[in-house]
């Protein structure tokens, strides 16, 4: 798979009915996908299995992309890491970087891809001090509400919707920006990820479910539409 930007977009935005594939076709299929971030420090980067599958899933019936039907699992130095356009940081413990994976990842994200750090409850201390590493220069600020990310498929005036309690803060949709392109997204204090789950898992009412799959939808849309910055 080659590195998916707008023009590539644009394609798959066409009029295409929504396909899957059998997991094991993924890693041969030119079909975009969403890459979870294996990562060592203690933290599960596992975190809610059913997540991303159901993620796809809605994806696929949602728009006229095509989209594989599984995750993959990515190492910060693997050599494809540039074929995915939007990867998916979560967990509920440590996260802790090499060098070699913070220059990876800084490259990476300045080559035009997009990061989504998903705050799982107990990520938040370990993740704004990796982040800090791959960029010292920059800051997590808020996303703007009139930033595409909030309006691209689904509206969301107000900003990030908030799917579980945590500390009872509101929902942040905080963000590093590269030349004017937002190349991390960080929900903090939301737990998109336990919205995107089997309904079986956290149980949560279908309204939450709904504003969570909905932001999950606008994410992966900007992250193939976004690109390089021009």
């Amino acid at each position: 798979m080659t590195r998916l930007h707008a023009g590539i977009v644009g394609v798959w935005l066409a009029a295409v009915p929504p396909a899957s594939l059998p997991a094991q076709q993924v890693a041969e299929s030119n079909l975009p996908t969403i890459a979870r971030v294996h990562y060592e420090g203690g933290g599960d980067w596992y975190a809610n299995p059913s997540s991303l599958p159901n993620l796809l899933d809605e994806i696929a019936e949602r728009s006229a992309i095509r989209t594989a039907n599984r995750p993959v699992e990515v190492r910060l130095t693997d050599p494809d890491l540039p074929d995915y356009p939007y990867l998916y940081l979560t967990g509920h413990g440590n996260i802790s970087l090499s060098d070699r994976e913070v220059e990876a990842l800084r490259r990476h994200l300045r080559g035009g891809g997009f990061l989504h750090a998903d705050d799982n409850y107990g990520l938040d201390s370990s993740f704004r001090r990796e982040i800090a590493r791959v960029f010292p220069e920059e800051s997590l600020t808020d996303v703007p509400l009139d930033h595409p990310v909030y309006r691209i498929r689904y509206s969301f005036p107000d900003g990030l919707p908030k799917i579980h309690e945590h500390d009872g803060l509101p929902a942040q949709g905080l963000g590093i920006f590269l030349d004017g392109r937002l190349a991390v997204f960080y929900s903090y204090q939301s737990d998109l990820g336990d919205g995107w789950e089997d309904v079986t898992v956290h149980r949560d009412p279908p309204e939450l479910r709904e504003q969570a799959i909905r932001m999950g939808v606008n994410l992966f849309l900007y992250a193939l539409s976004a690109g390089p910055a021009r």
